[in-house]
């Protein structure tokens, strides 16, 4: 899924500019240059995320993040074959990385590299076993724990803000489990929560999601509590 570049948008322009300065400055470098995130699908009104994938690690330009003509551009840099193998490993960030593999728009692309790259993902989804999502989702949901557990603290202690900050950690961390448990991504963290329903959850709520996320582990063969045995074997 690509979406048709807008003339009118000024993302895009700053999007090409980017992307012919790249290649300018590092033509012997860079594979492909491909936009990713919200306005690869043509809407919302967020940063422009670039990819730029590079034939050998450590080359082209460094990984950074500037506003440019009040347009804030967010430029990742990876070595091709690294990116390929990140994009077939399954992850507790699973949901919220895939989207980056699936939907881009190519700025530059000679070589077809981007398709290969979606290809590559959607093959791997498709030769996932259900007990792959299942274990990465049990790492999320330590992490949402964690952070809700951290969040009731803080609001006993009356550090709302604090509090506030952790709760919506919590919210992001219960919507990966939940992409993870129905194998959904999601094109960023607002989509994540929305898309959960977790948008707003006051503390009680999560709290509540969460246990029947961990009910849901452990129906599923990965319980989250265990003995001193099962933390040392992994």
């Amino acid at each position: 899924m690509t979406a048709e570049r807008s003339p009118d948008d000024p993302r895009w322009r700053v999007a090409e500019r980017v992307g012919d300065a790249v290649l300018r400055r590092f033509p012997a470098d860079v594979l492909a240059v491909a936009v990713h995130g919200p306005l690869a699908h043509g809407g919302g009104d967020s940063e422009v995320g670039l990819l730029v994938a590079t034939y050998r690690p450590g080359a082209g330009p460094r990984p950074s993040t500037r506003r440019v003509d009040k347009v804030l551009v967010e430029l990742t840099v990876a070595g091709a074959d690294d990116y390929l193998r990140r994009a077939t490993t399954i992850t507790p960030g699973w949901p919220l990385a895939a989207d980056r593999y699936v939907t881009t728009r190519a700025l530059h692309d000679p070589t077809g590299w981007l398709p290969k790259l979606r290809d590559e993902h959607l093959a791997r989804l498709a030769r996932a076993r259900p007990a792959e999502f299942t274990t990465a989702a049990r790492q999320a949901w330590y992490r949402g724990s964690a952070a809700h557990a951290r969040a009731l603290r803080l609001a006993e202690w009356y550090e709302t803000d604090q509090a506030l900050l952790m709760l919506g950690e919590a919210r992001l961390a219960a919507a990966t489990v939940q992409g993870l448990f129905s194998r959904t991504y999601f094109r960023d963290p607002g989509d994540a929560v929305r898309r959960t329903g977790l948008a707003g959850a006051d503390m009680t709520e999560v709290g509540a999601a969460l246990t029947r996320q961990a009910d849901e582990l452990a129906a599923r063969g990965r319980p989250v509590d265990g003995t001193v045995d099962d933390l040392l074997d992994g």
